[in-house]
């Protein structure tokens, strides 16, 4: 009992403290989002090459956005971290069941962020704003838009799958959660979910102005 009391079941054998698993398991986490934010960089660098190239159309492209959806996605990501935020604070008090609460609640605004992002790609698949060849649409002037609806789906959408793979995050957290797994004691895997999560939602918060505020 007191070699069980001295080294609880979560913390691993390599570890010799809960600091040392906890700090281990942030620097981790951190360097996995460094690389994160390098993938989504060379993007990003992508939109500023071709948008000093083509200010005109771009200009001209966003206006085929529609800002109010996604100006309410914004909000809804914004909210989301704000409830994992609040699913890490429940666990530091020790209020496992109200720490699901806030899990459930961000998996819904998650979700909600993935059905208007459904509408819009499915109003833009049904006017032809395809990136690439598969562009048809005949409304915006200039002789190269899509290359802004290129930029466009391959940010967003991997944006999207990123959206789509913290929400698997996040259900495996909440059936730990009843499982008993999380405790003041420990919260690591909410902890560094909460980071993961932070940064999609960072990633947005740039997303909106370059596409849907460009003009």
């Amino acid at each position: 009992m007191a070699d069980s009391a001295a080294h609880p079941r979560w913390l691993q054998h390599h570890f010799t403290s809960a600091g040392q698993q906890r700090e281990s398991a942030k620097l981790g986490m951190w360097i996995f989002l460094v690389t994160e934010i390098l993938f989504f960089g060379g993007l990003f660098c992508a939109y500023a090459i071709y948008h000093a190239w083509n200010p005109d159309i771009f200009h001209e492209a966003h206006k085929a956005l529609d800002w109010r959806l996604g100006g309410l996605n914004t909000l809804v990501l914004i909210t989301s971290s704000l409830t994992m935020a609040l699913a890490i604070r429940s666990l530091q008090v020790n209020k496992a069941k109200l720490a699901n609460g806030y899990l459930w609640a961000t998996i819904l605004l998650a979700l909600t962020f993935m059905v208007i992002k459904y509408f819009e790609y499915a109003h833009k698949f049904h006017v032809g704003q395809l990136p690439g060849k598969y562009y048809t649409y005949t409304g915006i002037e200039g002789t190269s838009p899509h290359i802004f609806f290129s930029l466009y789906f391959m940010m967003t959408g991997l944006h999207g799958l990123h959206v789509m793979i913290g929400i698997g995050v996040i259900l495996w957290l909440i059936i730990r959660n009843r499982r008993g797994d999380f405790s003041n004691a420990y919260y690591n895997p909410v902890e560094m979910t909460g980071l993961y999560w932070h940064l999609v939602d960072l990633i947005w918060i740039y997303l909106f102005p370059l596409f849907y505020l460009v003009g």
